[in-house]
């Protein structure tokens, strides 16, 4: 029996094939005009002022969280995070020596619980809140927004698993200051290794331009390059070399830009096949301890199908027998993992250590069959 993976990769031979011929021109492969192009094109498809292409969805919330400590917009260290996430989403925080603050994990859409959200706010007063779209299920964003108005909380979304997800309309990752995706292999779509930080803010969007490219002012626009230069007294040859601030390099390629352009012109098409193999999942499967709700406003870009089940060391045992690929649900409680453990000691949840401990995700992607999300979902519902 041919095994089924969870991903496959997105870029396929019209991609490579295209790329070759391009390779042939002898084109610049470091960043320059196509990265330009890529980002212009992301965030038009997107619905968001300004894009900025890193090389990873990593460095994208690394880039978010330290352009908010350049920017001087924290009011103070507290930082919110989820706890059922991913280490980047949450290690960004701790390496810039801020206060991270988990919480709960939702019933509902896996992303943040309102109620401990509020007490959280209530209690830390918190400068910012990071959540995740954990596998392509939007936050109840309405509730969200609502509270980080009332308590003057920064909102960030780390969208990397939502790509083409949609809240009222709205694609995950524009209700936020700030918004990361990433373009890893197995993602909605790939460049390889890549990621973007998204805003509607101008001034992020110039900090992030600068620390992207070792914190130098020559990548940022005309008006905030010319506000630093003048202020400082930089003349034109030493432009080129001025620093505004403690930069780092997380810079993409434009090879990878331009496998992304090509990518764009496929996401619709896989945020839609992606939608209609979770449909068919949620439609057969038997999973009574993870029950995403399927909210009609929203559109559901799935990254992977989660399950909970107190059998579930039987279940993996099962699909690894008949040649499923399965994995634990994202990281389970960021709060149970060992690097957390080491620096804060254990931080239990209720739903958060029932993934951690009996949750797993199916295989989604672009080319599954619905023969093979049928069989896989016989395998779980015969346990």
């Amino acid at each position: 029996m041919l095994k089924i993976p969870l991903v496959k990769d997105t870029i396929g031979l019209d991609d490579i094939n295209s790329l070759i011929e391009w390779l042939k021109t002898n084109p610049r492969l470091t960043k320059d005009k196509l990265t330009i192009e890529f980002e212009k094109k992301w965030a038009k498809w997107l619905g968001v002022k300004y894009s900025v292409f890193v090389n990873s969805g990593s460095s994208a919330n690394l880039a978010i969280i330290y352009s908010l400590i350049l920017s001087k917009r924290l009011k103070n260290i507290k930082i919110v995070l989820p706890s059922v996430s991913w280490v980047t989403t949450v290690s960004p925080v701790i390496q810039f020596g801020l206060e991270p603050i988990l919480c709960e994990c939702d019933r509902d859409t896996l992303g943040l619980d309102i109620n401990h959200l509020e007490k959280i706010f209530k209690e830390n007063r918190p400068a910012a809140v990071v959540l995740v779209h954990v596998l392509g299920f939007p936050n109840k964003m309405a509730e969200i927004i609502k509270l980080c108005t009332e308590y003057d909380v920064i909102l960030i979304e780390d969208s990397c698993e939502s790509v083409g997800s949609s809240y009222h309309d709205t694609k995950t990752g524009v209700f936020g200051l700030l918004s990361s995706f990433s373009f890893y292999y197995g993602h909605h779509i790939s460049t390889i290794e890549g990621g973007m930080v998204c805003t509607n803010d101008e001034e992020m969007y110039n900090i992030l331009l600068s620390i992207r490219s070792h914190g130098w002012t020559r990548d940022m626009t005309y008006d905030y390059q010319n506000k630093y230069l003048n202020f400082y007294n930089i003349d034109d040859f030493k432009k080129m070399y001025s620093f505004m601030y403690p930069g780092l390099n997380l810079r993409s390629t434009d090879l990878q830009a331009f496998i992304g352009i090509n990518q764009l012109e496929k996401i619709d098409e896989i945020a839609n096949i992606r939608n209609k193999n979770y449909k068919l999942y949620k439609k057969l499967i038997n999973n009574n301890l993870c029950n995403v709700v399927d909210y009609d406003y929203n559109f559901i870009s799935n990254f992977a199908y989660p399950i909970i089940s107190y059998n579930i060391k039987n279940i993996i045992k099962n699909l690894a027998e008949n040649n499923v690929e399965t994995r634990p649900l994202v990281a389970g409680n960021i709060g149970l993992q060992p690097f957390w453990i080491n620096l804060y000691g254990k931080s239990n949840f209720e739903f958060a250590n029932l993934i951690h401990d009996y949750g797993i995700y199916l295989p989604n992607n672009h080319e599954i069959t619905e023969n093979e999300v049928e069989f896989i979902c016989d395998i779980i519902n015969k346990n």
